[in-house]
């Protein structure tokens, strides 16, 4: 591994955001029928921050008991939350909308402290995203007649969801309101290590006078998702996470009538061309890539740049990453954060040792990495085969593999050669290209001249490994909807 001396054009005076927003209290209970109830079986579990590893509240773990209970909750509440007129449904969502903008100063400080997530991405990406999905389908509550789906498509049922801990409330706002807008009820599990926004949407829930039941909340690990995905009672599964889990619960799912949505792994591609404005490609690659520490599943973590031009891009590229700045997250000039859990810095570390193992040359720009919590410097890969560990698994981490091609027949064949199917994007100023080359990469999302842009009206999802169905735009009422 070699490492080059970090060189900053300005020296940045801490900014932190102060934690004095949020009021964290030390316990929380599980969200059923409209109020917070302990765990039938009294468990608990403590979630810590990231980036300090402070235990910032004791959570109540939901058991099977507890899944049966928010499902019976969620079914008694469906009759009338279906049978209102969409206008009504609309109205609720637009009051949480609102809700969350107002008070969206607090959950991007709670987001950032059980996550990790660097402040600047919390206030500026994922919470106007959250605002802005609920807002979409309250104005698609009253016109599903119109979305392409039949006059008249009816709701589902139960929807239960099972959420990732890399974007928290984010993946809830994509899973719940397009739920809602439908006219179905929710069951929700969040991420064991990011229980905090979840429940503070809980209270949002109430705050907006939701009715009882509509929403259930319910905090815990593997066990509670999988009991959730298995209830008999439940209508609809949606699930964003890990491949290995999503064929988990396509096993669980095949045979009955649920409908199933997953968005799984990828290992996306980010291809420039050596027509590409330089400067802004790099732009692009350090967001595709370092965004919430690579903890994101469309991440562009293959870099396949065209052989002409890879040294000037990697210098320019590792000259933009010496300026790149680790520390607190709750700092607004921080870049990277921390990573989101002990054991994640642990899969990281050992890919990336793995990488270097198999001959693949590692590089990091100098970094003094705090002492507490769990961080991880960023990092590129060069002299990287296709065969190559980091070329192929999902790393999920601040980590870039770099391979070059000499034609776009080679970077397509180079960006197809993968089991996933999420993510790519396209640098070259020639339009006609970048309508040649996205028409034959196989991934659900394809980005030109930018990437990790994201809009409540476009949908999204993937193929191959990387799942099935899309989340988003009027393509993401459907899985809610008994279309047959």
């Amino acid at each position: 591994m070699t490492t080059e001396k970090q060189t900053s054009v300005f020296e940045y005076a801490p900014a932190p955001e102060s934690r004095s927003i949020v009021d964290i209290a030390p316990s929380y209970g599980l969200f059923i029928d409209g109020e917070f109830v302990e765990a039938a079986d009294g468990k608990v579990f403590k979630t810590v921050s990231p980036s300090t590893e402070e235990v910032l509240s004791e959570i109540a773990q939901a058991g099977a008991e507890d899944v049966d209970r928010a499902v019976k909750a969620a079914r008694k509440a469906f009759g009338k939350w279906s049978a209102l007129p969409g206008a009504e449904r609309a109205k609720y969502l637009f009051r949480i909308a609102r809700i969350i903008q107002e008070r969206s100063r607090e959950l991007a400080v709670l987001e950032t402290l059980d996550n990790g997530k660097p402040i600047k991405e919390t206030r500026d990406a994922d919470l106007p995203l959250v605002a802005a999905h609920f807002f979409y389908y309250a104005g698609w509550a009253d016109k599903l007649g119109h979305a392409g789906f039949g006059a008249d498509p009816k709701p589902l049922g139960v929807a239960g969801q099972v959420i990732p801990w890399n974007f928290p409330l984010l993946m809830l706002a994509w899973k719940i309101a397009p739920a809602l807008a439908t006219g179905n009820t929710v069951v929700l599990k969040p991420a064991e290590t990011t229980p905090l926004s979840a429940l503070f949407f809980a209270d949002v829930c109430r705050q907006a006078g939701l009715p009882r039941g509509v929403v259930n909340i319910l905090p815990g690990y593997g066990d509670t998702g999988a009991a959730l995905v298995a209830h008999p009672d439940v209508n609809k599964v949606a699930f964003t996470g890990s491949t290995a889990v999503g064929k988990e619960i396509a096993k669980t799912v095949a045979g009955t009538r649920k409908k199933l949505t997953l968005e799984l792994g990828g290992k996306g591609a980010n291809i420039v061309f050596d027509d590409a404005p330089i400067d802004q490609a790099v732009e692009g690659i350090v967001n595709g890539i370092f965004f919430n520490q690579g903890q994101v599943c469309c991440a562009g973590s293959r870099l396949l740049v065209q052989e002409s031009i890879e040294e000037e891009l990697l210098d320019s590229l590792k000259r933009r990453l010496s300026t790149l700045r680790l520390g607190d997250p709750l700092d607004k000039n921080t870049d990277i954060g921390a990573i989101n859990s002990e054991e994640q810095l642990a899969r990281i570390t050992t890919l990336v040792e793995r990488g270097e193992a198999e001959g693949a040359e590692r590089w990091s720009p100098a970094c003094e990495l705090p002492a507490a919590g769990y961080w991880f410097a960023p990092t590129l890969f060069t002299n990287v085969s296709q065969a190559h560990t980091v070329a192929r698994d999902e790393i999920f981490g601040p980590v870039l593999s770099v391979l070059t091609f000499r034609t776009p027949d080679e970077a397509v064949a180079k960006a197809n050669n993968t089991p996933y199917g999420l993510s790519a994007g396209v640098w070259t100023e020639k339009g006609s290209r970048i309508l040649a080359v996205a028409n034959r990469l196989r991934a659900g999302v394809v980005w030109s001249n930018t990437f990790n842009k994201f809009d409540p009206a476009s949908p999204f999802g993937g193929y191959k490994e990387s799942g099935f169905g899309r989340e988003g735009g009027r393509h993401g009422l459907e899985a809610y909807l008994d279309v047959r």
